[in-house]
């Protein structure tokens, strides 16, 4: 297995992929992986000749330094599952933080049309301008034919596909749908941190997501969301930061329910110091 850890190794790499007229595929990530990541790499081998996985905690997206500090790096169990996937398709770019930054380790100013304003916007100051910049970056670098997001980070999802229109940048993004553990908790890198208790009360946000999709189909959008915040009043572990029903297009927070539209719910949640997001489509 190729693994990078700067840039111009990577370049002259996948140029000469390029030039043998293999195709790429790339999933970007900040480590810590997990069958989430490799459910995205899965579908990237089965549309790609090659995958690249990037693994890079990115600084500029966190508005929360002390949450950067203690982001899980694993770079050595993350190669040994990728390996498990793939041993001579998979390519790894590992990067320092200089090598892909520079001396100025800050982020660029993105329009995203008024997604940016939207739920993550509104509670994460920063956070999308960090997003943008690093993922511009990397398919500079990379210049993938295609890249794969997971659906967890819905919203991002969006950002991204917005970011890619608004700049011209040639790869298609392709949206896959959120993996989850057996007891329905959505995948992530944060997980592994949270307390035997806190995993084990951790699905009733998708259980209580599950319940919002069923009562949406009679109910309204502001009689679900508040059944929705009665039930994390009452939760002596899980703390509800947000609860939203969005439009799907444009992430505004649905005010009256229209049949022509698709909706979609989304959920912030705390556990102890642990932030958990999901969602769900409705209909």
């Amino acid at each position: 297995m190729h693994i990078f850890k700067n840039k111009t190794d990577l370049i002259n790499h996948i140029n000469d992929l390029k030039s043998k007229k293999k195709t790429l595929g790339f999933v970007p990530t900040m480590g810590a992986l997990h069958q989430g990541h490799a459910s995205l790499i899965i579908k990237g081998l089965n549309d790609n000749d090659v995958v690249a996985v990037s693994v890079f905690v990115n600084p500029t997206q966190f508005d929360n330094q002390e949450d950067l500090v203690k982001y899980p790096r694993t770079l050595d169990k993350d190669v040994e599952l990728l390996k498990e996937i793939s041993k001579d398709r998979i390519i790894v770019y590992a990067p320092s933080v200089e090598d892909v930054y520079g001396e100025n380790v800050s982020s660029n100013s993105f329009s995203y049309d008024g997604l940016e304003h939207e739920m993550e916007g509104r509670f994460r100051d920063g956070h999308f301008d960090g997003v943008g910049t690093i993922v511009k970056r990397l398919f500079e670098i990379v210049k993938p034919d295609r890249a794969y997001f997971g659906e967890k980070d819905f919203q991002q999802l969006m950002i991204i596909k917005k970011l890619v229109d608004k700049y011209n940048i040639p790869v298609r993004v392709i949206g896959c749908k959120i993996h989850r553990a057996t007891d329905g908790l959505a995948m992530s890198s944060r997980n592994t941190r949270l307390t035997p208790e806190h995993r084990e009360a951790a699905p009733f946000i998708h259980k209580t997501l599950k319940t919002a999709k069923e009562k949406f189909g009679t109910k309204s959008a502001n009689v679900v969301t508040k059944w929705v915040e009665n039930q994390f009043a009452s939760h002596n572990l899980l703390e509800l930061e947000y609860f939203i029903v969005a439009d799907v297009e444009t992430l505004k927070t649905v005010k009256r329910k229209s049949n022509k539209k698709s909706y979609r719910a989304f959920i912030a949640v705390y556990a102890d110091d642990i932030r958990l997001i999901d969602n769900i489509a409705l209909n």
